[in-house]
């Protein structure tokens, strides 16, 4: 079992939880396993047994077009659970994959339905989970429609390094993000993403080292973006840092 439970972490941001639900979340989190990268979790049409919850690393939600091309649509990052939904709606109309090497627990239907049915404090948790899944959704199409993409991209960082630090995972404070996948996450093409990559780099508010990007000064960042992070809505966060 993993020395902290970070799905009990990541959901006390909804409020408190009592000793048996910890329990009760430490006998979930019990049988995690590896996966490496570009690999998938779930494929669009799957009707799936298992949901699966992030206990390190970083994995998506995504769609494929006609053409081929990827749209990322949402990172689940470390205490998230990847696919809550499938629980309730069964076949998938999207699929999930890794970005990186990853730790991951797979959750059964009838633990699920154990602790929305069982667990009232749990309960409310998971439902503010899906709120805030809704939240970073909206703030996302807010950014493609409206944000130009050196401010989207920084938007973007901000958001990763807000929702890592609130799980204690920002522990090396780089993002292991390339300029492939930023690209399927902001609509744009790689091209583009390295150019935008490469002028926030020039500004100072990003370095990069491999495929990961580190940020030097994260309030600077956040003024830049332009970026309030109460969308996220977690606890004892201000002003967006």
């Amino acid at each position: 079992m993993p020395d902290t439970n970070i799905l009990a972490q990541k959901l006390q941001n909804a409020g408190p939880l009592d000793p048996a639900d910890i329990a009760r979340l430490d006998e979930v989190v019990s049988e995690p396993y590896e996966l490496g990268p570009r690999e998938d979790l779930i494929t669009h049409g799957d009707d799936p047994e298992y949901v699966n919850l992030v206990v390190s690393g970083m994995v998506c939600r995504y769609k494929v077009l006609p053409d081929g091309g990827r749209a990322i649509v949402a990172l689940m990052l470390p205490g998230d659970i990847c696919d809550l939904h499938v629980a309730i709606l069964g076949r998938m109309d999207h699929s999930i994959g890794t970005l990186t090497d990853c730790r991951l627990v797979k959750i059964p239907r009838r633990t699920i339905e154990d602790l929305l049915d069982n667990h009232p404090r749990i309960r409310r948790a998971l439902f503010w989970s899906t709120l805030v899944d809704e939240a970073i959704l909206r703030e996302w199409l807010v950014n493609m429609g409206r944000r130009r993409s050196d401010h989207q991209m920084a938007h973007l960082f901000c958001e990763v390094h807000m929702r890592l630090s609130a799980v204690n995972e920002m522990h090396d404070a780089l993002m292991p993000l390339t300029q492939e996948e930023l690209g399927d996450i902001l609509g744009i093409s790689s091209v583009h993403a390295q150019r935008v990559l490469s002028g926030l780099r020039q500004k100072g508010l990003v370095t990069v080292q491999g495929s990961r990007v580190a940020v030097p000064d994260i309030d600077k960042l956040c003024e830049f973006a332009e970026f309030d992070g109460d969308y996220l809505h977690l606890r004892d966060t201000q002003d967006g840092t």
